[in-house]
C-alpha cells in the first residue's frame, strides 16, 4: 500500500477522525495495544469514545472486510462500527465505537473484580459463537472460504522445517475426522485477549481480521485450546468447562455437538496455533517485521508441540 507509516502520528488518525466528524472537537489520540497487523488508537470526540485501528503494511487482506464481516455482526456483542476509511496516505483506518471493559486475560482470569464475569462467561461465549455462526456470509464482502487443517498443512510444508510432533498430529487428525459441517462465518481467532469483559461478563467480541468462512466448530475448538487457557485448568477458555461450553453453543443455535468431535478441533487448534509461531518467528527473522514480541511467540512453537504429545496420550 502506497504511503503506509509503519508508526503513525496522533495527528494523522486525528485526520481521520476530522474527516468523519468535522466539526467536532477530538482530543490527542492514545496509542493502545494493537497486535501484528495493525495498530490501535483510543480516541474522544465531543466526549464520546472511539477506536481508531490502521493497517500494517504486511496486513494479509484489506480491512474493509473486517468492516464488512462487524457490519453483518449486528447480533453479536461488537463494536458498532463508525467506516471505513482510506485515509490520504492510502492506508485503511477501521472507526467503530469504544467499548468499555478489560481484553487482558490474566486480568480477567484472577482479578476479584471479574467473578461474576467469569461465572457467566463460558455461557456467554457458547451463546456469542452461535451468534457469530448465524451470520449470513452473503452478506459479507470479500470473506474467503478457508479450511483452516489444508491450510496449516501448506503452510508447514512451505516452511520447510521438521516437527514430527506436527506430523504426528496430522496424522492422528486425519485418521479420526469427524463428519464435515455446513459452511458458516467463523471469527477465526475468538478467544480470551479477543473480547471485552466488563463486570457482568462478555461486552463484545473484538480481533475480526482472521474471520472466513468454513466450519463453524473452528471457534469452539479455538476457545478451548491449552494455549488460550492463559494457566487455567479450565478447558473452555479458562473459565469453564467442555460441556457448559456446548450446552451454551446448543441451545442457542439448535445444534449439536459432541464432545469428541471438539477435542478433534482442540487438537487441531494446537498444531494450528504451533505452525502459526513458527510463521510470526519467521517475520520477525526475515527482517520484514522488527519485533521482539512476534520473536517470542516463536518460542511457544514446543509448547503446542507439548500440548500435542499430552492430547495424542488422551490427556485433554
Amino acid at each position: 500500500m502506497k504511503g503506509v507509516t509503519e508508526r503513525p502520528t496522533p495527528e494523522v488518525v486525528r485526520d481521520v477522525l476530522r474527516g468523519l466528524f468535522p466539526s467536532s472537537t477530538i482530543d490527542e489520540p492514545v496509542a493502545l495495544t494493537g497486535g501484528a497487523s495493525r495498530s490501535t488508537w483510543r480516541c474522544t470526540v465531543d466526549g464520546d469514545g472511539y477506536v481508531v485501528q490502521r493497517q500494517t503494511p504486511d496486513a494479509a487482506r484489506e480491512m474493509a472486510v473486517e468492516a464488512s464481516v462487524l457490519t453483518a455482526a449486528a447480533d453479536v456483542p461488537a463494536p458498532p462500527v463508525i467506516a471505513h476509511v482510506v485515509g490520504d496516505d492510502g492506508v485503511s483506518n477501521l472507526v467503530t465505537r469504544h467499548v468499555e471493559g478489560e481484553t487482558i486475560a490474566r486480568r480477567i482470569l484472577r482479578d476479584d473484580r471479574f467473578a461474576t464475569a467469569r461465572a457467566r462467561l463460558v455461557d456467554q461465549l457458547g451463546r456469542a459463537a452461535a451468534r457469530i455462526h448465524r451470520i449470513d456470509p452473503g452478506t459479507v464482502d470479500g470473506l474467503e472460504p478457508s479450511d483452516v487443517l489444508t491450510s496449516t498443512r501448506t503452510t508447514l510444508d512451505e516452511l520447510g522445517e521438521p516437527h514430527p510432533a506436527f506430523e504426528m498430529a496430522f496424522r492422528w487428525l486425519d485418521d479420526h475426522r469427524p463428519d464435515p459441517r455446513p459452511p458458516a462465518v467463523v471469527h477465526g481467532d475468538l478467544r480470551l485477549g479477543n473480547v471485552i469483559v466488563d463486570d457482568d461478563g462478555l461486552a463484545a467480541v473484538i480481533d475480526w481480521e482472521l474471520a472466513f468462512v468454513g466450519n463453524p466448530m473452528v471457534d469452539l475448538g479455538w476457545l478451548c485450546a491449552p494455549a488460550w487457557r492463559f494457566g487455567s485448568p479450565l478447558p473452555a477458555a479458562g473459565v469453564g468447562t467442555r460441556e457448559a461450553l456446548l450446552a451454551a453453543y446448543t441451545d442457542e443455535s439448535g445444534i449439536s455437538v459432541s464432545l469428541d468431535e471438539l477435542i478433534w478441533w482442540e487438537v487441531a487448534s494446537s498444531l494450528r496455533w504451533g505452525v502459526m509461531c513458527i510463521v510470526q518467528a519467521a517475520r520477525h527473522r526475515s527482517g520484514s517485521v522488527r519485533s521482539h514480541e512476534l520473536a517470542a511467540i516463536g518460542r511457544r512453537t514446543c509448547e503446542n508441540e507439548h500440548e500435542l504429545f499430552l492430547a495424542l496420550d488422551g490427556r485433554w
